[in-house]
């Protein structure tokens, strides 16, 4: 099989730490469990000033490496790669975060997952003249059985795989939202993903 898996808030606790960074620059005290939108800016009520300034402080190569593991996903991805699946990480962060971000997978035991950095979420603005690494008619061009998913804004790169099973990992953000289909399932951490894809 191959699997789709998405870095931030699937792999590591980005969303956390942003929660924080949010408090300690500009005295946003929105706790992790109120962050209601995948939209930051609009969740901390930032400027867009503010936002450009929190998105390049939070993805400074020595924050990207501090991130903390979302519990039981490496161990989960590696069975995977065990079991013969392909596992690609495809994020929305810009190529500029790829070395620091392939460096926290590999010394979480993930050197043999393939990463990708795919324009998502149209963020490039905030590192000028970033560019990514996948295309997205390269992308469209990949098959996938099964992906690991945090965000809503990400679910519309799934609708030319019909079969796809998408895996939504619960998050504040994504709870008010109405599933796409039958073949979406909320997930509420990665021991029920494995049981799924099992």
């Amino acid at each position: 099989m191959r699997i789709y898996v998405d870095f931030d808030d699937c792999l590591c606790e980005t969303a956390r730490y942003f929660s924080e960074l949010a408090m300690e620059l500009f005295g946003k005290d929105i706790p992790y469990e109120n962050i209601e939108f995948f939209n930051l800016q609009k969740s901390f009520s930032l400027d867009d000033e503010q936002y450009d300034y929190l998105m390049v402080e939070g993805h400074k190569p020595e924050i990207l490496l501090a991130y903390e593991e979302t519990p039981g996903a490496s161990e989960t991805v590696n069975g995977w790669i065990d079991s013969g699946h392909e596992v690609s990480i495809i994020t929305g962060r810009p190529y500029s975060a790829y070395e620091p971000s392939r460096l926290w997978l590999d010394e979480h035991g993930l050197e043999r997952v393939k990463l990708y950095s795919l324009d998502k979420y149209g963020r490039d603005n905030f590192i000028k003249d970033s560019n990514f690494s996948l295309e997205l008619d390269d992308y469209y061009k990949m098959h996938f059985d099964f992906a690991v998913e945090d965000s809503p804004h990400a679910f519309k790169f799934f609708d030319h795989l019909p079969n796809l099973k998408v895996l939504v990992y619960d998050r504040p953000w994504n709870r008010d939202c109405e599933l796409p289909g039958a073949g979406y399932t909320r997930c509420y951490d990665w021991e029920m993903i494995r049981d799924i894809v099992r």
